[in-house]
């Protein structure tokens, strides 16, 4: 029986390439999305015509607990199951302090950090019941190291997501393994519009002198979740091509 993975914000970036990983390793993949419906319709299609696999689409808020019940509650009718969830989806909005508004600030806190919380709660539930599981979130080293004044909402939501990650390994603990990735820069859409001089420098701090293709960041997250990381609980993996310049 394929095994059931959730993975949030999967339209495009990092969760796309995750729900693409996912498949060639024969899980059936439920693909959460929030806005897009074409580009999430369009992740399905490339998964169902390259693999055996069955995806469902599910259009819902993180940050909305009633829509992360409905979603879930679905997923269990439909699939009986979820072994693995991918705490991936996330916002940036990114402005001088001056222009940051309080309600961003929270916007972004409510999706990235109390998002996560949701899902891991909501989805927790039924995995404490079959007695095994494993959840990864998406952090950033944002959360820890490479702090941008432009992203302080982000980088507070990201630190959050950190530890949020060793609390619920604590929680769930021995049952569901927590673990979260946190990546560096990677070529997603969030940072097509970057200057292309401020892309340079930034590619000058990393050692492999380059931003990461979503699927390097993807195929952690699939190793994290598979049974060869039976024994990796409550880490944090970072995946930057090494940069240790804040």
């Amino acid at each position: 029986m394929k095994k059931v993975v959730l993975i949030t914000g999967a339209s495009k970036g990092i969760g796309k390439a995750t729900a693409i990983e996912f498949a060639k390793k024969d899980y059936n993949v439920v693909i959460n999305y929030s806005n897009d419906d074409a580009k999430a319709q369009k992740v399905k299609e490339y998964i169902i015509e390259n693999y055996d696999v069955d995806v469902m689409l599910y259009k819902a808020d993180v940050s909305k607990e009633d829509e992360v019940k409905k979603m879930v509650g679905e997923i269990i009718n439909h699939f009986g199951k979820i072994d693995v969830l991918v705490n991936n989806a996330g916002i940036a909005i990114d402005t001088t302090f001056e222009d940051k508004t309080v309600e961003n600030f929270k916007r972004t806190l409510d999706v990235n950090l109390i998002g996560q919380f949701i899902c891991a709660k909501e989805v927790s539930n039924y995995m404490l019941k079959e007695k095994r599981g494993s959840i990864i979130n998406i952090s950033s080293t944002n959360g820890f190291e490479t702090y941008y004044p432009y992203s302080m909402d982000y980088d507070a939501s990201k630190a959050g997501v950190i530890s949020l990650t060793h609390n619920l390994a604590v929680q769930f603990a021995p049952t569901i393994r927590v673990n979260s990735v946190a990546p560096g820069w990677v070529n997603t859409e969030m940072n097509k519009e970057l200057d292309a001089d401020y892309v340079k420098e930034e590619c000058e701090k990393i050692f492999l002198g380059r931003f990461a293709e979503p699927k390097e960041i993807a195929k952690v997250v699939v190793f994290l979740a598979s049974d060869d990381a039976s024994y990796i609980n409550g880490e944090i993996i970072r995946v930057d091509g090494g940069n240790y310049q804040a």
